[in-house]
């Protein structure tokens, strides 16, 4: 991994960490709990690839195993979000440019989904039956419920931060970085292209000045 990826990863990891476990932790929601740590691992998994997607997985859930007030056995999840991290990371388009949230949303859902029911089988293994008590199927529902309303205000952001420190070409086209991810995010559905209207208006524009030039000229010669 590079420097700027390693610091990058490590800075947005404990920062979704203190989030996770000061504020999501303590919200007292039915289910489960909103996971950041979960979507930072995605977002930054859907700009790097499979691999580094893996590690960083692996070590934010590490982190997560070891940040009190956990109350399971040290690396658990750390397993849980290497697995994701890395399947996460097959899904990066492979021009880099996410042109619509329908793919995210789904790598979002499916993470949630997919990281509840590892977590609950290895709980399984190792003698944790918690999730017995509260029903799978209700985590599983809020689990994703939660995790989908929370990534587009997290993970379009954190793509967008990974790709800048990248110094991918990608982050500057349409006239700002992460741009595609962020108009693909919130214009899903709306039928809307954000660039394709900024280039109409400069077409629109340039024509405009064209004629009015063209106008003056003919004052001038007259």
């Amino acid at each position: 991994m590079k420097i700027n990826r390693i610091l990058l990863s490590a800075a947005l990891v404990v920062v979704a960490l203190v989030v996770q476990v000061s504020v999501l932790a303590r919200l007292q929601l039915p289910g489960a709990v909103p996971d950041l740590v979960l979507l930072t691992v995605v977002a930054l998994a859907l700009v790097y690839g499979h691999v580094t997607g893996a590690l960083v997985g692996f070590t934010a859930g590490l982190l997560a195993d070891l940040a009190p007030p956990a109350d399971h056995a040290a690396g658990r999840y750390a397993l849980v979000l290497c697995v994701v991290g890395y399947l996460c990371g097959l899904a990066k388009p492979e021009t880099g440019r996410l042109k619509s949230a329908t793919g995210p949303m789904a790598v979002v859902v499916a993470a949630a989904i997919g990281s509840t029911l590892l977590y609950a089988g290895v709980g399984a293994l190792v003698g944790d039956t918690a999730a017995r008590h509260v029903g799978l199927g209700f985590l599983l529902f809020t689990a994703a419920l939660y995790d989908l309303l929370l990534a587009p205000f997290t993970v379009p952001l954190i793509m967008a931060i990974a790709r800048r420190a990248e110094n991918d070409p990608l982050a500057d086209t349409n006239g700002g970085s992460g741009s595609d991810v962020a108009s693909g995010w919130l214009s899903s559905g709306t039928g809307l292209r954000i660039g394709t209207q900024r280039g109409g208006l400069r077409v629109k524009a340039a024509r405009s000045r064209a004629s009015r030039a063209g106008r003056i000229k003919g004052v001038k010669r007259l």
